[in-house]
């Protein structure tokens, strides 16, 4: 048998550094790490200590040249933020990586390992890793600047609206929640018959008046105050103030309508109840179901007003009803309403059970029974100042009008498994909420499903979920469909910080 020798496996000689003589492989420099690294150094240039501006007040740090971020510690915005600092020293390198070391919280330092490699002689690529130190360095921007010199805001939009009951602003307050147009104003003050947004800019509050304007039937006068002034620049600085009233007519509200009006609106009736405020007020006649709607310029231009406020509502008991169909309307007369239903009603006040009986039209056919408890306004026995309603014959005037259904409002609080967001506002000096108005706005959003359906409703998870859209009384109730879970957000680095650097 013959032997054959199998052949050597040919390995790559080792050369001599030109430095230090140890034995290296081959690189095109022919010096070893340690000796290239002495006779270079690929991160100079780079500063290994920078300075970073933070704001205490608002806790935000100053990108250059004017922006003012918001950073949690050893997130990706504040490595972000950081690495500009240093980009324009590293454009003669590669970076390879970066993250944060570990400092403590208090110490005024961010320490950033930072990695990056470059062609050195005759092409060998050097890596090296080393740490730039940040110093947090307190600066008050701008904001927080105008803020302590009491001269934070350069417009103010200040709404007001001349009615006892607030559904409108109630309603108005889930739209701007609903649009966040309530995120850009530097403070939101509650006032006796308003409230005042205050912005750093006059764009933010142009926005929010138009938004107002598209939402609810209002008008607007605008006013500006000069601060000062450069003659050197020929510059001003002005204090822009924008006034907005809003309608002084609110849901349930019943009013008497011009004859002028009331004729350019199909012929209705002049008493009329506000059924809802949109961006125009919708009414009805409660004596034929004509529904009509007047926006905000027709308004001033025949302006109404309320004939009676909330707290004269009065409890009164269906004793007998009797539903119409089929009612001619005169010539030229408008819509009527698909949703109601017309009904002749007698009734009597709950506090005069022995007292007398009041013949009435409604526009609540569709919801009453013999027995229920109703809402109204009696017409008889009210001393009412309207120029309007004073012309009238006596025999057009109802003697009551009906509003709404009575339900037992205990058992609806108890049951109701939905809730609203509210605007954080300052309300100093101001008298706590009146927490029947809010109940009874939240009872109109159960009973109006149109009206809900502009709003945010969120589901209370502290309350039971129920899946029918009455309870037991048949009361109106929001269904699980148009509620919304709150959504609740994490950092997305992580708690405590998460760790940045790569391995």
């Amino acid at each position: 048998m013959e032997y054959v020798q199998a052949p050597a496996t040919i390995s790559q000689a080792n050369i001599l550094c030109c430095t230090c003589g140890v034995p290296i492989p081959p690189n095109p420099a022919n010096m070893c790490v340690a000796c290239l690294r002495t006779q270079v150094d690929i991160s100079e240039g780079i500063p290994k200590q920078v300075t970073v501006n933070f704001c205490k007040q608002c806790e935000r740090y100053l990108q250059p040249p004017a922006t003012w971020m918001s950073c949690a510690l050893e997130s990706r915005e504040l490595l972000s933020l950081c690495l500009k600092k240093i980009k324009s020293s590293m454009t003669k390198v590669r970076l390879i990586d970066a993250g944060f070391l570990w400092t403590e919280p208090h110490s005024k330092r961010i320490k950033m390992k930072v990695t990056i490699q470059k062609e050195v002689m005759n092409g060998a690529i050097l890596q090296q890793v080393f740490v730039v130190e940040f110093v947090i360095q307190y600066q008050m921007c701008d904001d927080c600047h105008r803020v302590e010199a009491k001269d934070f805001w350069k417009a103010v939009v200040q709404v007001r609206q001349k009615t006892t009951h607030k559904k409108t602003f109630y309603y108005l307050e889930q739209l701007i929640l609903k649009h966040k147009l309530h995120q850009n104003a530097l403070n939101i003050k509650e006032m006796n018959d308003g409230i005042d947004f205050y912005y750093s800019t006059r764009q933010h509050a142009q926005k929010m008046t138009d938004f107002l304007q598209c939402t609810v039937p209002c008008r607007s006068k605008t006013s500006q105050r000069l601060i000062s002034h450069d003659i050197h620049s020929n510059t001003f600085n002005y204090k822009s103030t924008y006034s907005m009233e809003i309608v002084p007519v609110c849901k349930d509200n019943v009013i008497c309508l011009s004859p002028k009006l009331a004729q350019s609106l199909g012929n209705m009736g002049q008493v009329c109840v506000c059924v809802r405020v949109t961006s125009t007020i919708h009414l009805i006649d409660p004596n034929t179901l004509q529904i009509a709607e007047v926006d905000g310029g027709t308004f001033w231009r025949n302006p109404f007003s309320s004939l009676c406020s909330p707290r004269q509502l009065e409890e009164f008991i269906v004793m007998d009803i009797d539903v119409l169909r089929n009612q001619k309307l005169g010539a030229g007369a408008g819509i009527r309403s698909n949703k109601h239903l017309l009904a002749e009603l007698w009734v009597q006040k709950t506090a005069e059970m022995d007292g007398q009986q009041y013949h009435c039209r409604t526009y609540l056919g569709h919801l009453l029974n013999i027995g229920d408890l109703v809402q109204g306004y009696d017409f008889v026995n009210s001393n009412i100042n309207d120029e309007h309603l004073n012309k009238m014959k006596p025999h057009t005037i109802p003697d009551v009008v009906l509003i709404k259904k009575c339900y037992d409002r205990n058992r609806r609080s108890k049951r109701r498994n939905w809730k609203l967001h509210e605007m954080d506002r300052d309300r100093e000096g101001m008298a706590p909420n009146d927490e029947r108005q809010y109940e009874d706005f939240l009872e109109d959003l159960e009973e109006d499903e149109a009206l809900r359906k502009n709003i945010n409703i969120y589901r209370d998870a502290s309350k039971i979920a129920v899946e029918s859209d009455t309870d037991e009384e048949g009361a109106p109730r929001v269904s699980l469909a148009e509620m919304l879970e709150e959504l609740s957000l994490t950092d997305a680095t992580g708690e405590d910080g998460a760790e940045m650097m790569t391995e």
